[in-house]
């Protein structure tokens, strides 16, 4: 056992380091992830390891690279694609929509496409427009698509080797600011246990980060750590609150979310994209439908705002805080 402190950005690496050791058809590429390591430093060390053919710089040409992906996995490699930045995806998302997400359907089933899409998403560190955007709902709205968005350090290794070995195409999101986050980990043990298939799934799976008796937080991604944070906060006043992360966006796990909501009679769901017909819409409608009955108040949502991205001094407040997540939750109509 080595248990050490690993970053979120360096389960990222070692994850995609361990699957292009595990299997010649993954190739990683994209704009700067070779001489560079990436915008992030996520792909740091991976051309030096395994050759300029398996870990390669692009043009700045988002659709030619998600063109090339899909040409490569229609011929049995395994792609994987960086978008630099969140924003920088939407030249590329005529070919995920028409032929990433499609191409299986459209043949029957003789072709699959075995290809990832990473994208560094979401706000936090500063930037400015074209490079702070939660984009997930695009990419959750078309069929054929999976997307997952780990939150943890030990999900970002995890799901994304799952991502890497799934049939189906995968569009996965990074939490930009949580890339420097760390938990203490034992990366070999992870690697094992997960290469001997004794790790639960992910995909599909949503977990409990946090238990609770009162209310229900309902989140992905980056707004998991203001969800436990607000948890915590909530339980210094005497309030029991569950966290349920999931990871898994697409394919979506009504199951987990659904016996929490049961429990605790309340849900709030939190996510850092714009409320309005979004990811977070979809999950308040669907544990509306399947807990109706146990539900003491209505599901309330804490979202960013209907707006363009804001300028790096006003996210903080464009960002789900821990604040807004406990102003949700005196709302949830306590009175009898």
């Amino acid at each position: 056992m080595s248990v050490s402190k690993v970053s979120f950005a360096k389960a990222l690496n070692t994850a995609l380091a361990d699957a292009m050791e595990a299997s010649r058809e993954v190739v990683v590429f994209g704009e700067d992830v070779g001489t560079l390591g990436g915008v992030f430093r996520i792909t740091d060390g991976l051309t030096a390891r395994f050759g300029r053919e398996r870990c390669f710089d692009t043009p700045l040409a988002e659709s030619g690279i998600i063109g090339t992906a899909v040409g490569m996995a229609m011929n049995g490699m395994r792609p994987v694609a960086e978008m630099q930045f969140d924003a920088f995806a939407y030249p590329a998302f005529e070919q995920v929509a028409s032929h990433v997400a499609k191409m299986h359907n459209r043949t029957r089933g003789k072709l699959s496409m075995p290809l990832v899409i990473r994208i560094p998403y979401g706000g936090g560190v500063g930037g400015v427009e074209h490079h702070c955007d939660s984009s997930e709902s695009y990419y959750a709205h078309t069929p054929g698509l999976k997307v997952f968005t780990p939150a943890s350090v030990t999900d970002a290794y995890v799901m994304l080797r799952e991502a890497i070995d799934s049939p189906d195409p995968v569009v996965f999101f990074e939490p930009k600011r949580l890339y420097w986050s760390t938990a203490q980990v034992d990366l070999d043990e992870l690697r094992s246990q997960y290469e001997n298939g004794t790790l639960p799934r992910r995909e599909g799976h949503a977990v409990v980060a946090r238990e609770g008796s009162d209310a229900t937080l309902i989140s992905y991604g980056p707004s998991v750590p203001a969800c436990l944070a607000a948890a915590e906060e909530a339980a210094r006043d005497g309030m029991s609150v569950e966290v349920v992360d999931l990871g898994s966006v697409v394919p979506y796990d009504d199951e987990t979310v659904a016996a929490s909501v049961r429990k605790t009679g309340r849900a709030v769901v939190v996510a850092e994209a714009q409320g309005f017909a979004s990811v977070a819409s979809e999950i308040a409608a669907r544990t509306q439908e399947r807990c109706f009955h146990s539900l003491a108040a209505p599901v309330l949502r804490v979202t960013g705002f209907d707006i363009p991205y804001p300028s790096p001094s006003f996210e903080h407040h464009h960002i789900p805080s821990s604040e807004r997540i406990l102003d949700a939750l005196d709302d949830l109509q306590w009175e009898d």
